[in-house]
């Protein structure tokens, strides 16, 4: 079972300038929901970041809150939460496969989130993931997503001159004679 693995984690993040996330909750289940908030607020804490929090009626909803919010570049990077539990028909893989998907691809189009939207088999699996105390599942989606904003930093920063130069950077060269 997954509860006698060992797993490395990275080390927490810390942030020395202000950085701000947006957590994104589908509370379909309000209590697993809860959880994965409570987790995902302490590790923003003890990063020294800050947050908000929005909720939406259900995990396909998740994603496109997310890019709303990207788009107002008002935030440093997103955590997306909510709980999908396997029922009686196929709802079950298009919620987890969609919401999925659409979340990978908000990350590779430069949004830092990460993505703690529990799909289990059943409730049991779902406390146990969810539980701040436990496997802290919120945490940890907090924790990638702040990890992804300190990688967008450190990539984003101005270049050091590799590659070619805009050409209207050439024509200011060519005129201060250099």
């Amino acid at each position: 079972m997954a509860e006698s693995e060992t797993h490395y984690t990275l080390p927490s993040p810390r942030f020395s300038e202000p950085t701000r996330l947006l957590i994104v909750v589908a509370p379909y289940y309000r209590d697993i929901a809860d959880q994965l908030i409570t987790g995902a607020k302490a590790a923003i804490k003890a990063a020294g970041a800050t947050h908000e929090l929005v909720e939406v009626p259900g995990a396909l909803e998740v994603p496109t809150a997310i890019r709303f919010a990207a788009n107002s570049r008002d935030f440093d990077g997103f955590v997306a939460l909510g709980c999908v539990i396997r029922g009686e028909t196929t709802h079950y893989e298009t919620v987890c496969n969609d919401s999925s998907r659409a979340l990978q691809l908000l990350g590779l189009d430069g949004v830092a989130l990460g993505n703690g939207i529990l799909t289990v088999e059943n409730r049991a699996q779902a406390e146990i993931r969810a539980n701040a105390l436990g496997q802290n599942k919120g945490g940890g989606a907090a924790e990638a997503a702040m990890h992804l904003i300190l990688l967008a930093r450190k990539f984003n920063r101005a270049t050091k001159g590799i590659g070619f130069r805009p050409a209207s950077e050439n024509i200011l060269i060519a005129d201060s004679g250099e």
